[in-house]
């Protein structure tokens, strides 16, 4: 089975899901990228993705890095160099027979190039869908988990269940005893 890669054009997300382009116009970038890493980070987690988000370093002039952050990879790219191409060169390259590179864009220019070397292409309204499915099935499973011990009409009260208890532990003592 192949391993799947995801990479990100953080910009193009911020610029298109709905509570990161609230940040954006609020001047609060910083906080719009970090609700982005937040949410995939929980997204890559859930599904057992490897994900890349990449930044363009004309909103963030002289910061060249890459470190991990939520268990993310986060590139700046250079300076003079857009996170588009950053993105096509490392598609192409890390692309290949084992691992399997989808890349989330809304940028029809890139998605060409994507798709001529062979990665697979999501936009950014797709991503956010998806992720917010994701989500809703955490939810969901999380709320499973908290009814999971929970009985159904029962007649016993929550009192009377810890007497209960209390009782069969203490009967389980005096039969090691």
């Amino acid at each position: 089975m192949k391993k799947e890669l995801l990479i990100v054009d953080g910009y193009n997300m911020i610029g298109a899901w709905p509570e990161l382009v609230l940040l954006k116009k609020q001047d609060k970038l910083e906080d719009a990228r970090d609700a982005l890493l937040n949410k995939l980070s929980n997204f890559a987690k859930y599904e057992g993705l490897e994900i890349i988000v990449v930044f363009d370093a004309q909103f963030v002039p002289g910061v060249t890095k890459r470190y991990q952050k939520y268990q993310l990879e986060v590139v700046f790219t250079e300076e003079g160099e857009t996170a588009d191409s950053y993105i096509e060169k490392i598609a192409g390259e890390l692309n290949t027979r084992l691992t399997q590179v989808t890349v989330a864009t809304s940028d029809l220019a890139e998605q060409w190039v994507i798709f001529s070397q062979g990665a697979l292409r999501t936009s950014a309204r797709e991503l956010y869908q998806t992720i917010a499915k994701t989500e809703r099935a955490i939810s969901g499973h999380q709320e499973d988990l908290r009814f999971s011990d929970f009985r159904r009409n029962s007649p016993w009260t929550a009192e009377q269940l810890s007497e209960l208890e209390k009782t069969l532990q203490n009967l389980s003592n005096k039969k090691k005893r």
